[in-house]
């Protein structure tokens, strides 16, 4: 079973790539271990070997969607003009899988119960993008109440981004990013 930060095995990475794609664009319920092993090429008996079980699988997968969403902000805020907070939109604009669902995590908690193992990397993932805005909105001193400013743009962005994945588009999350500029004493 693959833990923690272990290096995945080859067949590890081609399931984990198959499931990724499929829980994204059909949903994990909609998705059987059967799927996964035809399209990643391996046994269904490699796929327990590696991961033990499905639901083992949807940690890894939103584990690994977490790590390389926040690899890319980190990579953006690096460069980011302030106020900085916004690249944090700017993630959720350049970030669009083919297909466009919405937000993965979004998706997930709307699918699983909250007792499954996989609810402690959503609801750990929407924790930290609000204390990494309240980080950056603190850092860029431009308002005196860095927790409020970041809990209404944290609620502009949820909002935006649970639109794209309903209607397909990014125009709530350019405008939900003018609001929060706004929030943070910008022109607009």
């Amino acid at each position: 079973m693959v833990e923690g930060d272990k290096p995945l095995t080859g067949a590890a990475r081609k399931i984990l790539d198959a499931a990724s794609k499929l829980f994204y664009r059909s949903g994990i319920h909609a998705v059987g271990v059967d799927a996964i092993a035809a399209e990643s090429g391996v046994t269904k008996r490699t796929l327990y070997d590696r991961f033990g079980s499905k639901d083992a699988l949807v940690v890894a997968y939103l584990a690994e969607r977490n790590r390389q969403w926040w690899a890319r902000l980190e990579q953006r805020l690096a460069t980011a003009e302030h106020p900085r907070a916004l690249a944090v939109f700017d993630s959720y604009l350049a970030d669009v899988d083919d297909g466009e669902r919405g937000c993965a995590f979004i998706n997930a908690a709307a699918e699983l119960p909250r007792t499954h193992p996989a609810f402690g990397v959503i609801r750990e993932h929407k924790a930290r993008v609000r204390e990494r805005l309240t980080e950056l909105i603190s850092d860029d001193r431009l308002v005196d109440d860095p927790q409020d400013a970041a809990e209404h743009i944290y609620l502009l962005l949820e909002g935006a981004v649970a639109h794209r994945g309903i209607d397909g588009s990014d125009r709530r999350l350019v405008r939900a990013r003018e609001f929060a500029r706004q929030v943070l004493g910008g022109d607009g």
